[in-house]
């Protein structure tokens, strides 16, 4: 018996082949901000962005943390990571800002 519907492909790995890096957000617990800004295009790996509080347009992310990790799959070169914390103290002079970890040509997670 024939399938009338076509057969769905796997979006992950599509988007694991078209945006191949990786950069990964891990709050430390306290309310803090960020914005990346890449040369490419920029995606969250998320169900819901809106829901994460995170603004995506088509090169730049920004958002809050506060625990937990967010990820963003992107195509390009990084160009830009601004992360602050509560108070608006910038990532190298606050130990409570978030880690940011940035991989090129990362596989699927």
């Amino acid at each position: 018996m024939a399938r009338d519907d076509p057969v769905s492909q796997d979006t992950s790995v599509q988007s694991a082949e078209q945006l191949p890096n990786l950069v990964t957000i891990v709050g430390r617990g306290v309310p803090s901000t960020f914005e990346i800004a890449v040369d490419g295009e920029i995606e969250m790996l998320a169900d819901d962005p809106v829901a994460e509080a995170t603004i995506v347009s088509e090169k730049v992310a920004e958002g809050t943390i506060d625990v937990g990790v967010q990820r963003f799959r992107f195509a390009g070169e990084m160009a830009n990571i601004h992360v602050v914390d509560w108070n608006g103290v910038p990532a190298s002079e606050s130990p409570n800002t978030p880690t940011v970890h940035v991989e090129y040509g990362s596989p699927k997670r």
